[in-house]
């Protein structure tokens, strides 16, 4: 990620300083970059491209690297930190008189959390999760997640996927665990603009989120339930993989359903969608990708791991208790519930399935087909950027007893 930042063209910053001033200020004090972003951009039109690319990777740099440039030079204004960025992480001995500052001599770092910019709540949840990788997973969450595909298999394959791309100059490369998935390696990709998409041939959908779907395996003529579908990209990986499966959809955000019904559509899926669920909805399998922290997709939003408030990380248990007793209500005797997070906390991974089966002794824990490398010692799927490529995801099936 540091390497990267020695190809940008930091001289594109003379000039610049008014504009970015109160945009990083307004960063550092809370706001999202990438809403930051999009208004400058918006309100400077003519900017050349090089002023683009400076700007943004200014915002989101300083965004995520704040920790570490404090803790080299310290509590100095925005634009002290931005000099800071360009020339201790991105080799421009420039950037300073271009943004008309001083700035002192970079700190040596003794401290990972300062090396890698983590706050500390965050190294904690970290060590508690990978113990002596934290320091690789943290690194791992500073690099920007990969652009990956899953095929829409009921239309296509990946080999004749990977080949149109190809041939409309969007090289990709096979996934390491989901067979369905591309990661495209040219950029800027622009994915929507290609015929494949038109076509419905691929989705947008993380490696590990594609392993999800995974995690539910239903029979010819069976029925699942996506209980919080949200846009749908579950639903439309379970509807590929499973054309003769009936699927239902739910989620309390009807916006994002009526986005699934629309790539629905698209790729030639059929979907259930119910903005109401009926009570007499009866089931072999739901999938549950419950609402949670999400600190397994921190490489998406660079700085967002310094807008979180972690106090407010107790409210997802509940919740997800709730989810998952509601999905129980919906199961057929013998079905599968499929529990899912995109977080790396124990509080609401094992902590909260250890309650529902406790609650709930008819259930029981059931080792999903996927390679050993992607499951824990008890058969959970636990995927990890550092190790695995992917975001951070946990999902575990429990099934229930064949009779009630």
């Amino acid at each position: 990620m540091i390497a990267r930042l020695r190809d940008i063209p930091w001289r594109a910053l003379d000039g610049l300083a008014p504009t970015l001033a109160p945009a990083l200020d307004a960063i550092l004090s809370g706001a999202s970059a990438a809403d930051v972003l999009d208004r400058l951009l918006r309100a400077n039109p003519a900017s050349t491209a090089a002023q683009r690319q400076v700007t943004s990777e200014s915002l989101f740099g300083v965004g995520l690297w704040r920790r570490r440039l404090r803790a080299h030079v310290g509590d100095l204004p925005p634009l002290a930190l931005l000099a800071c960025l360009a020339r201790d992480l991105g080799g421009s001995a420039d950037a300073p008189r271009l943004l008309g500052v001083d700035v002192p001599p970079a700190r040596p770092l003794t401290d990972w959390r300062d090396r890698t910019s983590v706050p500390d709540w965050l190294a904690d949840a970290l060590l508690a999760a990978v113990g002596p990788e934290a320091e690789a997973l943290a690194d791992a969450l500073n690099v920007p997640g990969p652009v990956t595909v899953r095929v829409n298999r009921a239309r296509c394959t990946r080999d004749a996927l990977r080949a149109l791309l190809a041939a409309e100059h969007r090289d990709a490369e096979p996934g390491r665990f989901s067979p369905d998935a591309l990661h495209v390696t040219t950029r800027p990709a622009n994915l929507t603009a290609t015929r494949a998409w038109r076509d419905g041939l691929f989705e947008l959908q993380d490696e590990g989120s594609q392993l999800l779907a995974q995690l539910v395996v239903a029979r010819p003529g069976e029925s699942v339930l996506d209980l919080c579908a949200g846009a749908g990209g579950k639903s439309l990986a379970l509807a590929a993989r499973s054309t003769d499966v009936t699927l239902h959809a739910t989620d309390v955000d009807h916006e994002r359903l009526e986005r699934l019904r629309t790539r629905a559509t698209r790729a030639g899926a059929t979907v259930r969608i119910h903005h109401a669920l009926p009570a007499d909805l009866r089931v072999h399998h739901v999938l549950i990708d419950a609402p949670c922290s999400e600190l397994g997709a921190l490489r998406r939003g660079p700085d967002l791991r310094w807008r979180l408030d972690p106090a407010a990380f107790s409210r997802w248990p509940p919740l997800q208790r709730e989810l998952l007793d509601s999905a129980a209500r919906h199961l057929v005797p013998g079905g599968t519930l499929v529990y899912a997070t995109c977080t790396l906390r124990s509080d609401e991974n094992d902590d909260v399935v250890a309650a529902f089966l406790s609650a709930h002794p008819d259930f029981h824990r059931v080792r999903p087909p996927l390679p050993t490398g992607l499951l824990d010692a008890h058969g959970a799927l636990r995927t990890f950027p550092h190790r695995h490529g992917t975001d951070g995801f946990f999902g575990v099936v429990l099934q229930h007893a064949s009779t009630r």
